[in-house]
């Protein structure tokens, strides 16, 4: 059991453990103990989201990975995928993001991406914090000239700016289009107007005034409904709602109707199917996508293979296997023709390229895919539940499982960052699936106490 690092780095309310700046200067010095094995010349970039807390914790990693004789390179605030970006393009031995991505702006967490781009390994997560609490690195203090120093990339925005601008096809232009993006007062709020802007878009901006305090606050991809009335309000033909952290992108059509990540990935799978794209002609998604997904990905002559949640799994599946896109009903889409982890700039630039090409609005674009009613209820816990030991559970949700047959799923899974069991249940009549998961909950909340 680890303790530190959850599926998707390290977690929790910033400046209460594991978010202290002392664990953040001990996870830079484990970070550049293990990239000092690879050349001479070491260096790593550090990137960041809005948050007040962004400040101490990036101080504190420079700290320590300075500290280990590795050099830092400063992105300031950066989507996610744009210090994948620049790792890559650096040619650095790896990537820190500092970032809770879609929470609140209390909390923080640190992401890690390897010199290749890629998300870190649990093996590599496990042995930083081996490193850390074996007191393993306590002797090792470089002196002199072997210290560390720190320096900004000035011009990290506009590196990011540029690569994002070719993934689009350099023959269509966005002239004519009115979009209006929600930025959540994130670390896209600097990058992702510019694109669609200089692309030639009339943009209409939300959430590009970050206090500190403001990020994902009742807007972007979680709260996409005031983007949504506002596209309906000017008459915009499309809505882009990206999260704090960038990685990930819900939109709404012309008519303000909102169109999650199964329905963007259905659209760019039967683009890149059509453009002979798509590797084995098979999507990956995760165990929370809908059932309708698969239906789409058979119709087409593709299928769809599935994943735990999170987007590190999807990544995982796809190198493995060698497929090329991928991603989250909750917005995580990954090109790997074009970026190393979600990107919700990209996904975004890649539908409106199919929307030009197509010469149709999203609302007609997502008819590609029917939805079954999915009803998805969460259990806050007082103490972590295993639900082996739920009186009736398994048992139930058996029955449950042969009523549905093939036309419906029950999906039960504990958070990896909360004390939240998540109960998921899909099917043709919502009332049916709707009771079925208050039932669960109910024998969840009962083995709670």
């Amino acid at each position: 059991m680890r303790d530190l690092f959850g599926t998707d780095g390290i977690r929790g309310v910033a400046n209460t453990y594991p978010m202290t700046t002392e664990i953040a200067m001990q996870v830079g010095r484990g970070i550049a103990f293990q990239v000092k094995d690879f050349k001479h010349g070491h260096r790593i970039v550090i990137g960041k989201d809005t948050r007040l807390s962004c400040y101490m914790l990036e101080n504190a990693l420079a700290a320590g990975i300075c500290s280990m004789g590795v050099d830092v390179l400063l992105c300031g605030p950066l989507p996610t995928p744009g210090i994948a970006f620049i790792t890559t393009s650096m040619r650095a031995d790896a990537g820190v993001v500092i970032s809770a991505s879609h929470n609140p702006f209390q909390d923080n967490g640190i992401k890690i991406f390897s010199g290749d781009g890629f998300k870190l390994p649990d093996e590599k997560e496990a042995d930083i914090e081996d490193l850390i609490f074996s007191q393993k690195m306590a002797a090792l203090r470089p002196v002199a000239d072997e210290v560390g120093k720190a320096a900004r990339i000035e011009d990290a925005r506009g590196r990011y700016i540029v690569f994002l601008k070719n993934t689009f096809p350099k023959n269509y232009t966005l002239d004519g289009f009115h979009i209006v993006l929600d930025c959540a007062n994130g670390a896209t709020y600097g990058v992702a107007p510019h694109v669609f802007e200089e692309l030639g878009a009339k943009v209409t901006k939300i959430g590009v005034e970050p206090d500190g305090k403001n990020i994902n606050h009742e807007c972007g991809a979680l709260y996409p409904r005031l983007m949504a009335e506002k596209v309906k309000k000017l008459g915009a033909n499309l809505g882009i709602a990206l999260d704090g952290d960038g990685d990930r992108v819900i939109v709404a059509d012309e008519k303000g109707e909102i169109v999650n990540g199964d329905h963007i990935m259905a659209i760019c799978a039967a683009d890149l199917m059509g453009r002979k794209k798509l590797k084995k002609k098979t999507l990956v998604a995760t165990v929370m996508s809908n059932m309708g997904l698969e239906l789409a990905m058979e119709q087409m002559g593709g299928r769809l293979v599935r994943t735990q949640v999170g987007d590190r799994y999807v990544v995982e599946m796809m190198r493995q296997h060698h497929y090329s896109f991928g991603g989250e009903q909750s917005g995580h889409l990954i090109f790997l023709e074009h970026n190393t982890t979600g990107d919700g700039i990209l996904a975004a630039l890649q539908l409106l390229a199919i929307m030009i090409k197509r010469r149709k609005p999203i609302s007609e674009l997502a008819t590609i895919m029917e939805s079954f009613p999915q009803v998805l209820k969460n259990v806050r816990t007082a103490k972590k539940i295993d639900l082996d030991l739920v009186p009736n559970f398994h048992d139930t949700v058996k029955n449950m499982e042969e009523k549905l047959g093939s036309e419906g799923r029950v999906l039960v899974r504990l958070s990896g960052t909360e004390p939240v069991v998540r109960v998921m249940l899909e099917g043709r009549h919502h009332d049916t699936i709707d009771a079925m998961a208050d039932e669960l909950c109910q024998l969840i909340r009962k083995a709670d106490g």
